[in-house]
């Protein structure tokens, strides 16, 4: 049996985009991925939460300004590669209607709500986060 292709779209959502600029960089897996998956998308709940997660690092003195700034750049860089799809009444009120199914906090389930529409209207969207009960959800959902 052939190993199944790697979706043409992937969706990256903001705990991923997170961990890898935060964590280990972009590293060549993650760029691996993005390469395989030729277009990317965000919603732009994940640009809002960025920028938050950034200005609680800051007020918590939590990593050195020289490593923020670092990986600011490459979020920016990251960001600048993702279709961003906007929080329509359409996103919101599927998200309203996901969120009963499953053990979701409101803005994951804008993240699954805005996942699913693309997977409606683009076909094969893959996900990457790295929320367990994001991606249970989305899986779930399919």
């Amino acid at each position: 049996m052939a190993a199944e292709a790697p979706p043409a779209i992937l969706y990256v959502e903001t705990s991923a985009a997170l961990r890898a600029v935060l964590e280990r960089g972009l590293s060549p897996e993650v760029e691996k991925r993005f390469a395989a998956a030729g277009t990317l998308l965000t919603s732009r709940l994940s640009l809002v939460e960025t920028a938050r997660a950034f200005h609680r690092l800051r007020a918590a003195s939590r990593t050195t300004e020289r490593n923020l700034a670092r990986a600011e750049r490459e979020l920016d860089e990251l960001w600048s590669r993702c279709d961003v799809w906007e929080m329509t009444p359409e996103v919101c009120d599927f998200a309203a209607r996901v969120a009963p199914l499953h053990p979701l906090r409101t803005l994951d389930a804008i993240h699954v709500a805005t996942l699913l529409l693309a997977r409606r209207r683009l076909g094969n969207v893959g996900l990457l986060t790295a929320d367990d009960r994001l991606r249970a959800a989305a899986e779930a959902a399919r």
